[in-house]
């Protein structure tokens, strides 16, 4: 299991778009591209707008789903599947941690009162090879 959770942190730990689903109020699924880092211990952040549609779905219901990996389609290569509860944070420890260079366009800085962040702690990760239709499986 060692060797599994080490390629699964080789994908997480850079910055990436990634597809995340959350459901609705109404219990429909709705996806969007998120940009994700994950910390060594699985734990999956990313950041948004304290008013965003998704944050009231997490809020809703704290059950996510992430797909990462895939960085080009010219290239197959091994691509996740996360299966997780999400919460949303306003703390200053964790805005200041999470801020980047990349978010400058988007917020005022880590301090801008309209970003957060959504940190993801899976319970199960399926780690998928294109051409393979058993995916290893890491679980909580």
């Amino acid at each position: 299991m060692p060797d599994l959770e080490q390629r699964i942190l080789d994908i997480i730990h850079k910055p990436q778009l990634a597809a995340l689903a959350t459901v609705t109020e109404q219990h429909n699924p709705w996806v969007r591209y998120v940009l994700t880092v994950g910390g060594g211990d699985l734990v999956v952040r990313c950041a948004t707008f304290v008013d965003s549609r998704k944050v009231k779905h997490i809020e809703s219901n704290p059950d996510v789903h992430l797909t990462c990996g895939v960085n080009s389609l010219q290239e197959m290569q091994p691509y996740l599947q996360i299966q997780g509860l999400a919460r949303v944070s306003t703390d200053k420890e964790e805005r200041h941690g999470f801020w980047n260079d990349m978010l400058a366009p988007i917020f005022d800085g880590p301090d801008d009162p309209k970003y957060s962040i959504i940190i993801i702690e899976p319970y199960r990760i399926e780690y998928c090879i294109p051409g393979s239709y058993e995916p290893e499986v890491w679980t909580k």
